[in-house]
Order: C-alpha cells, then sequence, then structure tokens
C-alpha cells in the first residue's frame, strides 16, 4: 500500500472495490488521469509480472476482444502482457454435435488482423497491477474487506474490516458476482441459474490448434478449445466445458488420462489425442444483472453489474468497456468541475452500458435454449441456418464486428 492517505481515516476522489482486472484497469484509467484513488482489494499481496509463473498456463483464460486490447495499450499493460504470454487467434470454427452444421469466421472476412487473444487472467491482472503499483496518485489496501457503507450529502463512507474508514465522493464496486458492496447497497439482481457448471483446464493437444479457437455444441453443453502457445509450443489449448453439475463433478474426479480420453470423444478428435496438463476446476454458471449500476456517489462495473455464460467469453470484455466508460464520464465531470459522483452523472454511465450487457446476456441465453433443444425439427432448423449463414459472408462479417468488441458508442481508450 502506499504511504500516502495511510491515517485511520481518509478522503478520496475515488474509493474502488475490487482488485480484479476490471478494478485495476478502472484504478488506471483515473490515477493516470489526476484524480486521487483507493484502491480496496480481499487479496493481501497483489500479483505483479515478477511473481508471475509462467510453466504450465493457469486455467482461467479470457478471449481478449481487439478493443480490449486497444484499452490494454492505451494503459500501457499490453506490452508486458505480451512479454508474459498471448495466443493469437485468426480464425474460429463452431459446429453442432448434433447435427452437421457449421460455421467458420476468419481475420480476413472481419477486415482485422486478428479476431482476438486469449490470455491467462493472471497475466492480464499482474500487467494492470504493474501500472497502478507505486502511482503517486493511488492508495492500494490490501487484505481488507468492506463491512458498512453509509451514505453523506457529499458522498460515501466505507468502514473496512481493519479498522479504517474511508470517503470519496464516488465509490465502485468492482468485487465481482457476489458482490459485498452490491448487497450492502442492498441493489437488487436478477439471477438465471444456467443449470450447468463449468469445467476448466488446459491441455496439449495432438494436432496444433493453427490459431483457431474451436467450440462444439453437444446437446447444449458447449465445449470450447481455445489456443493457447506456450514457448513456442501451439500444440496448447485452454478448456471450457459447459456441462451438468453431476456431468462437470464426474469428469473432475476422473484421472488426467481419462479426462483427456473424455475431452478427445467428445471434441471429436479435431485435434486428435489430447493430454490434460494443467489442475482441473469447476464452477456454477449463473448469469446475473443487476437492477440499477448506480445510485447517488455509487457505480457497479463488471461482474458486480452482470455476470455472464462464459459461451462467447465476452464476460471481462464488457466489464473493462464499463471501466473505460464509466472512467470517460467521471473524469470529464471532474475537469470541469462537476459533481462527478452525482446521480446524473453516473446515470450516463448506465445508459451507455446497460443495453449492450442486456443484449450479449440474452443471446447467451438464446444460444443455451437453442442448442439444448431436443426437438428434431429445431436441431434440422440451426443445422440449416449455420450451414446457410457460412456462406453468407457480409452478414458473417457484421457478427464478427459485433464478436470483436465494435459496438455502440465507444470510449476514447478503447477506440
Amino acid at each position: 500500500m502506499n504511504q500516502k492517505n495511510d491515517s485511520k481515516d481518509a478522503a478520496f476522489d475515488v474509493v474502488i472495490v475490487g482488485g480484479g482486472m476490471v478494478g485495476a484497469a478502472l484504478c488506471a484509467l483515473l490515477a493516470n488521469a489526476g484524480m486521487h484513488v483507493a484502491l480496496v482489494e480481499a487479496q493481501n499481496t497483489p500479483l505483479l509480472p515478477a511473481t508471475l509463473k509462467l510453466t504450465q498456463p493457469t486455467p482461467r483464460v479470457s478471449a481478449l476482444t481487439p478493443v480490449s486490447q486497444r484499452l490494454l495499450t492505451w494503459l500501457n499493460a499490453w506490452p508486458a502482457m505480451v512479454s508474459a504470454r498471448v495466443t493469437p487467434y485468426h480464425a474460429m470454427h463452431v459446429w453442432d454435435g448434433e447435427g452437421s452444421g457449421e460455421i467458420r469466421f476468419s481475420a480476413d472476412e472481419a477486415g482485422v488482423l486478428v479476431l482476438g487473444h486469449i490470455v491467462e487472467n493472471d497475466v492480464t491482472l499482474a500487467a494492470l497491477n504493474a501500472q497502478i503499483a507505486g502511482h503517486p496518485k493511488v492508495s492500494r489496501i490490501n487484505g481488507a474487506r468492506v463491512e458498512a457503507l453509509q451514505t453523506t450529502a457529499t458522498g460515501r463512507w466505507l468502514e473496512l474490516n481493519n479498522g479504517r474508514k474511508l470517503h470519496a465522493p464516488l465509490v465502485v464496486a468492482a468485487d465481482g458476482a457476489r458482490s459485498a458492496l452490491r448487497a450492502l447497497a442492498e441493489i437488487e439482481v436478477s439471477e438465471d441459474d444456467m443449470g450447468q457448471h463449468a469445467v476448466v483446464t488446459t491441455v496439449r493437444c495432438e494436432t496444433p490448434h493453427a490459431g483457431t479457437a474451436r467450440q462444439v455444441f453437444l446437446a447444449g453443453e458447449p465445449l470450447a478449445f481455445l489456443p493457447l502457445t506456450v514457448a513456442g509450443d501451439d500444440h496448447y489449448c485452454s478448456i471450457v466445458w459447459s456441462t451438468t453439475p453431476d456431468r462437470a463433478k464426474a469428469l473432475c474426479e476422473l484421472s488426467a488420462d481419462a479426462l483427456g480420453a473424455a475431452l478427445g470423444n467428445a471434441f471429436e478428435h479435431r485435434l486428435g489425442q489430447v493430454e490434460v496438463r494443467g489442475s482441473t476446476h469447476r464452477f456454477p454458471l449463473v448469469q446475473r444483472h443487476a437492477r440499477e449500476y448506480v445510485q447517488p456517489h455509487l457505480a457497479l462495473v463488471g461482474d458486480a453489474a452482470h455476470s455472464i455464460h462464459p459461451l462467447a467469453g465476452q464476460g471481462v470484455n464488457l466489464g473493462l468497456i464499463d471501466a473505460a466508460v464509466l472512467a470517460e464520464e467521471v473524469i470529464q465531470a471532474w475537469r470541469r468541475g462537476a459533481p462527478w459522483g452525482d446521480e446524473r452523472i453516473l446515470t450516463r454511465y448506465e445508459r451507455r452500458r446497460r443495453g449492450d450487457n442486456a443484449a450479449m446476456l440474452g443471446l447467451m441465453k438464446g444460444f443455451k435454449l437453442l442448442f439444448g433443444a431436443q426437438n428434431p425439427a429445431l436441431t434440422l432448423a440451426r443445422n440449416v441456418g449455420m450451414s446457410g449463414m457460412n456462406r453468407l459472408v457480409p452478414i458473417k462479417r457484421v457478427l464478427m464486428r459485433q464478436a470483436t468488441g465494435e459496438r455502440g458508442r465507444l470510449p476514447t481508450s478503447c477506440r
């Protein structure tokens, strides 16, 4: 933690609760503009590039869009990420395991250099932390949790479990899908239990991934092989298999050899034999959407505002754009001397982000319903539709531009 404002009670321009990728990005954006920011994080020690262990990849990865890449470049985090490990993908191949439908996307068709990059979450977080470590405008408070929230005429008071009290005209909840700060603010959340758990691990395949992200739908249970290149070896993939809770539990209890065989069979051996090279984890899939993103002197970003099925790998991308839009609105108000924690200012952020987030949540739910249906007529229709869409390059180009994050009015940091 920086020493500045290290008294028991301290005032800041903004307090951010949650030091994950979205919280760290927001902190960097605000601090770089000159605002004094406190970042409260439950972890005792921030992850930094020097502490990364880059042997076997970690199982939690994100498919970062070109828009997210531009934001991370703006924050000067991207070079450190590239020097650690990022894997560009230039193509996507999606097919229906219950039929013959398939669709392929390519960067050339989309008119972009890459469709995105597969990056371990730890790599992104460490690079962002490096940008705020020692920043003169950042006071980092690690190993602390919020216990109480109070509203005043000029802002919010936070009481931490270490006895500290923080005040700011704006407090931001970036503390994840089960946000404690959101609960303290009594903001309701709509929840949609997807009835699935995601199984994640790292594998090495017999055939190189060729810079292609692949996904097969197995009776509504999408299995993704996301390309990873480890020390020049392009046979690695990160696995995300969304399946029933019982099957997810059973998969995680298999030996490495048995799990590799199960993955290879489910994936139709499109990349040959599969060897599990990392630990296996599972987590429940629940889509959440906060009833409101803002209150006077309070805003929600990232998973605290919305959590999404990992089907399209859009979760962290949506959160990063949240951070960029909120920062843009807040900084503009701060620079002109307006009250940046005023609900009228914060509502501009909500208007710019809620529609896009809601549309993506609805799309993911629709995909699950469409590919989970066992009706033969619907199965035939979706297979014909996929194969037909594969031949319509102009429509595919529009879809790919959407998937790469080119939606709506982007903040300056993402252009």
